[in-house]
């Protein structure tokens, strides 16, 4: 049999320390912009307007942060998750750069982080990936894990090795797009009077509308960000799996999850930073998702009197409402089985 094929790395194939250069750069345009307004209910003014984004100090209208995230994000799968059981969260995640129409993005990724699990069947592989564009400049890195299947079940492997992670990004280092101002910033056409000073701390929301995911607009997200893992393309494969269908993207959740809560969070204008997330349970075709915020805290921007930062959970949720904000089980120790992403972010949003 040909050895010219590739079937991606096991658990016993990674190994602390090794970086791996993934294939295949990727020039993101207008095209990919279009394909994403499409495939979720994406309706945040910076992405959509050039002239919006310019009256805030924006050259022209960057790409949405969360087509920056799965572009770099699809980079990866191929040498991290294309035997992936399940990816399982997210931490320490900084936006650099923005990212425009014609910037060709590439990912580099290391790892630090090893621990087989007790059934010897899987492993979790710890990675910190960062996204470069044309010029060199970061555009996002983050840290994430995975569960990995083993080649084989005997296969020896290293003393586990789980890194310590901070429980959010400091808001020092937290990056401001060069040149942003917001004198200019026009509430009406953005969707919300609601601005930093509006909101307060343990604030809940609920984004109210829901929207259900079709088999064919899932598989076209997947595809879109070139993700190869075969838990989302394959029914072949997947239907003699445990779930016997494909699983949804989780970045395809967040997305989802993001674009509803522009209703109560309209002015959320960039995400600056993943300070932690997981993806709680499956979702599947037909699934319809809805989402709730809660505000984590607020901060200051230094020497900043135009704009702030919010520390927001997000929660999606599948076949049901969040008007009582579910989140966990009663003894708090188990998310609910209709939970599907806890998601920790930083964004900007500009102040009164």
């Amino acid at each position: 049999m040909s050895s010219k094929t590739v079937e991606g790395n096991y658990f016993e194939d990674f190994f602390l320390g090794q970086d791996i250069r993934h294939a295949t750069p990727r020039t993101v345009t207008e095209g990919d912009v279009a394909l994403y307004t499409a495939l979720t209910p994406n309706r945040f003014v910076i992405p959509t307007s050039e002239e919006f984004a310019r009256s805030i100090g924006y050259p022209k209208a960057p790409v949405d942060d969360m087509v920056a995230f799965h572009v770099v994000f699809g980079k990866t799968v191929p040498d991290i998750s294309l035997n992936a059981v399940a990816n399982l969260g997210y931490a320490d995640g900084k936006f650099g750069v923005p990212v425009y129409p014609g910037d060709t993005l590439k990912t580099v990724s290391t790892v630090i982080g090893l621990k087989e699990n007790s059934n010897r069947q899987t492993g979790v592989v710890y990675v910190r990936s960062v996204g470069t564009n044309q010029h060199g400049q970061t555009v996002l890195e983050y840290v994430r894990w995975v569960m990995v299947r083993k080649r084989n079940p005997d296969a020896p492997t290293p003393a586990p090795h789980v890194p310590q992670l901070p429980s959010a990004v400091a808001v020092q280092d937290l990056i401001i797009p060069e040149g942003l101002t917001l004198t200019k910033y026009d509430t009406v056409l953005a969707g919300s009077p609601h601005l930093w000073d509006d909101y307060e701390v343990g604030e809940k929301i609920n984004h109210v509308d829901g929207m259900t995911i079709e088999e064919a607009e899932h598989a076209m997200a997947t595809r879109l960000w070139q993700n190869t893992a075969k838990v989302h393309f394959n029914q072949h494969t997947e239907g003699k799996g445990r779930f016997g269908r494909r699983l949804i993207y989780g970045g395809h959740i967040i997305s989802l999850a993001r674009s509803l809560s522009f209703n109560g969070l309209a002015n959320t204008f960039k995400i600056v930073a993943i300070n932690g997330g997981r993806h709680a349970n499956p979702t599947f075709a037909g699934d319809t998702v809805y989402a709730w915020s809660e505000i984590l805290d607020k901060a200051e921007i230094p020497g900043r009197t135009d704009l702030g930062a919010l520390r927001i959970r997000m929660v999606a949720t599948k076949n049901l409402e969040c008007g009582d904000f579910p989140l966990k089980t009663d003894d708090n120790k188990d998310f609910l089985p209709d939970v599907l992403l806890e998601f920790d972010y930083w964004v900007l949003i500009p102040r009164k």
